[in-house]
């Protein structure tokens, strides 16, 4: 009789840790799918695509960008690169915060230098940054000669060369990426310099009026940008 109820409680206690152990499972499979899913999300392929930005949006991104790069604040500066890669642009999540990266990762390693051999030192984020951005590229890409380019303007910029004459090295970076070349685009690249050139000219005492003129320049900007675009891929 003994032997008997000992049999019986073994069976209702492996019942019980049965039932128990079921829900358990069910809730580690679940967190284990959604972690699948959230991996899966963030590196799977997106059809990412250059030209797809709204010039508004890029804008009012860029202003923001140049305002954390001046007050050195690099993790919003990072946040912001990111969502214009997987905004604007149409990145993947982990490609957009790879891209996202290496450009703050440039920026950061060219603004305490002081001579041209120094800012090198940008080079390799910048061919990591635009080996990234090419895939989305509407043509063939060369970018070695894309990121010597952009870090050129940076230092053209630095040394006081004129609006018109780094404004041109912008515009052809644009040239390298959308491979176009025309008034639009050179006129973006100038205006672009122009608006930096204004930044700097109240760098002192700067104030909301006055980035508010910047985001206004580089919405026109980005609209010439996106019209050259638009009128290099309509039917003639």
């Amino acid at each position: 009789m003994m032997r008997a109820v000992h049999a019986g409680d073994c069976a209702l206690a492996t019942s019980s840790s049965d039932a128990t152990f079921r829900p358990r499972r069910l809730i580690i499979g679940a967190v284990i799918a959604l972690l699948v899913a959230v991996v899966a999300h963030s590196v799977i392929p997106r059809r990412a695509d250059l030209t797809r930005f709204d010039p508004a949006e890029m804008a009012r991104r860029e202003t923001a960008m140049w305002r954390h790069y001046y007050d050195k604040r690099y993790l919003p500066l990072v946040f912001e690169l990111y969502e214009t890669a997987r905004r604007e642009q149409g990145f993947s999540p982990l490609d957009s915060a790879r891209i996202a990266l290496a450009a703050a990762r440039a920026a950061k390693a060219f603004q305490p230098t002081i001579s041209r051999s120094e800012a090198e030192a940008a080079i390799p984020y910048l061919v990591d940054y635009f080996r990234l951005l090419a895939r989305a590229a509407p043509v063939a890409v060369d970018i070695e000669d894309a990121a010597r380019t952009e870090l050129a303007w940076w230092q053209a910029r630095r040394e006081a060369v004129r609006a018109e004459q780094y404004g041109a090295i912008i515009a052809r970076v644009s040239t390298l990426l959308y491979g176009i070349d025309n008034a639009d685009v050179r006129r973006a690249g100038l205006i672009r310099a122009q608006a930096m050139d204004y930044r700097d000219a109240h760098a002192a005492d700067i104030t909301e009026a006055d980035w508010t003129k910047i985001e206004q320049q580089l919405q026109s900007a980005y609209g010439l940008l996106k019209n050259a675009i638009s009128s290099s891929t309509r039917p003639q």
